[in-house]
């Protein structure tokens, strides 16, 4: 049988790891504002390419569900104030 201890090792906040040598900046320390920026739209690009798009009938498909879905929303809604709006003339006169 083995026997259950309850100690667990956390590492101290701050502390670094074994061996490592911490970051100072990383790579965009090195870099300037408008380098930044244009990093940032490369990956904002690469990104949008990594993106599966919807056929124009998925598309067509999906907005028709999601108009619908609101209409049937919005006519419930409509039923329940106009209900109790009939309820309220009725009990207060």
């Amino acid at each position: 049988m083995t026997e259950i201890t309850d100690t667990t090792e956390v590492p101290e906040p701050g502390g670094s790891s074994e061996g490592k040598k911490p970051r100072k900046g990383g790579k965009r320390a090195k870099k300037g504002p408008l380098a930044r920026l244009g990093l940032f739209y490369r990956q904002i690009v690469a990104e949008l390419r990594k993106v599966v798009w919807p056929t124009r009938q998925q598309l067509s498909t999906y907005t028709s569900v999601v108009i619908v879905f609101v209409v049937i929303i919005i006519a419930l809604v409509f039923v329940i104030d106009y209900g109790l709006t009939e309820v309220m003339k009725h009990v207060f006169g």
